[in-house]
């Protein structure tokens, strides 16, 4: 049993390093980041932390895991794709599971490490390269009209193709449409409620069933357990048994058998119980005669 546990617990051991290291390089795949707003001319639009209106790019990260984009490169250049490089080493690249980061393309870098070294006036295309300036993660082709606070990107996060926006949403989903719920979906999908009470029905057995099992092993193991404890008692008893018949000599087997014999064939007296006085034609008693009696005068 302890074996068993043993080998449980290192199973579990090796599945918790399996998922960890899956994380961590998971964590630094940046080939999850795109590209998803971008606002040329910005008169009125969202400033930036310096409270200037400047053109800004938004990135997007769509997998379920946080990526650093330390160490990757942004350029309004494909023939110059190390352009700006993004600094490493600070937690505030990191973009969380399905969030946003804006950069701001002002062409003054000494302002932060989100301020391109780059503007987008005359700008065709805008593109992200990985850490190792060659491969590229996601690029952008400016059109050549954009109107004043109106914004470029993608319509939904999971969307390839590019619109002009209704609204900007730097740092936010562009898709800003009211969505149903879960709870209303399934309403319009199940109005009756019969199959919310199916899948709780299935919940409910199925919980009673790994119930039993588990009960049922359990009880299992514990019947097991204490019959293992008692076979050492069991067989002591048969090693003293056996010790005892070798110590038995013949002359004691034989008083045994002789004193069971007797015991079974034992013949008893049976004696009559009603008492039958007979009189006597002699009436002369010792105890009644005159002359052992005691004399008035002793001698």
């Amino acid at each position: 049993m302890q074996r068993r546990i043993k080998h449980f617990l290192s199973g579990i051991a090796v599945l918790l390093l399996i998922v960890a290291s899956t994380n961590v390089a998971s964590a630094q795949n940046a080939g999850d980041l795109k590209i998803n707003e971008i606002l040329v001319l910005n008169d009125s639009n969202t400033v930036d932390d310096f409270g200037k209106h400047t053109a800004w790019i938004e990135i997007f990260n769509s997998a379920y895991n946080t990526v650093n984009i330390g160490g990757c490169y942004l350029t309004d250049d494909l023939s110059n794709p190390t352009k700006y490089w993004i600094p490493t080493g600070d937690p505030t690249t990191k973009i969380p599971s399905r969030c946003y980061m804006v950069f701001w393309a002002d062409n003054h870098p000494t302002r932060g490490i989100f301020h391109l070294n780059f503007d987008l006036d005359g700008a065709k295309t805008i593109a992200l390269f990985n850490a190792d300036g060659r491969t590229l993660i996601d690029k952008v082709e400016i059109p050549l009209e954009n109107k004043p606070d109106i914004t470029y990107g993608r319509p939904t996060n999971d969307s390839e193709q590019w619109v002009y926006l209704e609204k900007s949403t730097p740092g936010a989903n562009n898709d800003y449409t009211k969505k149903k719920s879960a709870g209303e979906s399934f309403v319009e999908f199940d109005p009756y409620g019969i199959g919310m009470t199916m899948i709780a029905m299935f919940v409910v057995f199925s919980a009673l069933a790994i119930l039993f099992v588990i009960y049922k092993n359990m009880g299992r193991f514990f019947i097991r357990r204490s019959v293992s404890a008692q076979k050492p008692a069991t067989s002591e008893v048969k090693v003293a048994a056996k010790h005892s018949e070798e110590e038995m000599s013949g002359e004691v087997n034989a008083a045994i058998a002789m004193a069971l014999y007797l015991y079974q064939n034992e013949l008893h007296d049976f004696e009559n119980t009603v008492l039958t006085i007979n009189k006597v034609s002699r009436n002369y008693s010792p105890w009644s005669s005159k002359i052992y009696t005691l004399r008035k005068l002793p001698r």
